[in-house]
C-alpha cells in the first residue's frame, strides 16, 4: 500500500498566484531575426542586426532589449559607406539613455582596420561616444598595439584615449638615402 501525501501553505500558493499575475502585465516581447536602422534627419547613422531580442520595461518604464545570442552593430558616414562596426556575443540597448552596451567577445573596426578587442563596449548615442572601464586592446593594421585599462573614443573610433596604457610599436631602422 502506498500514501502519498500533498502540503501547501495557503500563504504560499498566494504568492505564487501574485508574482504569475505581475509577470502576465509585464510588456514583453521576443524578436527573432532583428534588423533596426537608426537614422538622424533621415541619414542613416548605423544598422543592428540580432538574432534574438528581448524588450521590456525596466522599474522606471524606460525601454530596454537585451540581445543574448549576439549583436552586430554597422556604422554609416552621411553617404551611407560603412565606416566601421561592432561585433559582441551580447548586446544591451537602454532606449532612454540611447545607450548600446556590449558584452563579451566585443571587437569592433574602425575604417581604418584598427581592431578594438574588450570584454566591454558602451556606445552612447547622445555623446556621440564609444567607450570601456574594462581592458581594452587596440591593434593598428601595421601591427602596432596598445592596450589600457580602460579608454573613450568618439564613435568612429578615430581618436582614443587609454588609461594606464602600454604600447608595442614598430620601428623601421632601415636608412634611405
Amino acid at each position: 500500500m502506498s500514501l502519498l501525501l500533498f502540503s501547501a501553505c495557503e500563504n504560499d500558493l498566494n504568492k505564487v498566484r501574485a508574482i504569475a499575475a505581475a509577470d502576465s502585465t509585464k510588456d514583453i516581447s521576443q524578436t527573432i531575426g532583428v534588423e533596426m536602422i537608426f537614422s538622424d534627419s533621415a541619414i542613416v547613422k548605423l544598422k543592428l542586426t540580432a538574432p534574438l531580442s528581448i524588450s521590456y520595461k525596466d522599474k522606471k518604464k524606460n525601454p530596454i532589449t537585451l540581445m543574448p545570442k549576439g549583436v552586430r552593430v554597422v556604422f554609416y558616414d552621411d553617404k551611407i559607406k560603412q565606416i566601421g562596426n561592432i561585433v559582441a556575443d551580447t548586446g544591451i540597448q537602454k532606449e532612454a539613455e540611447k545607450l548600446i552596451i556590449f558584452h563579451k567577445n566585443v571587437v569592433a573596426t574602425n575604417t581604418e582596420g584598427t581592431v578594438y578587442k574588450s570584454e566591454e563596449l558602451i556606445y552612447d548615442q547622445a555623446k556621440k561616444q564609444i567607450y570601456s572601464n574594462k581592458n581594452v586592446l587596440m591593434t593598428k593594421v601595421g601591427g602596432d598595439q596598445m592596450t589600457g585599462t580602460s579608454f573613450v573614443s568618439d564613435d568612429k573610433l578615430k581618436h582614443p584615449i587609454f588609461k594606464n596604457s602600454t604600447a608595442i610599436i614598430h620601428v623601421d631602422n632601415s636608412i634611405t638615402e
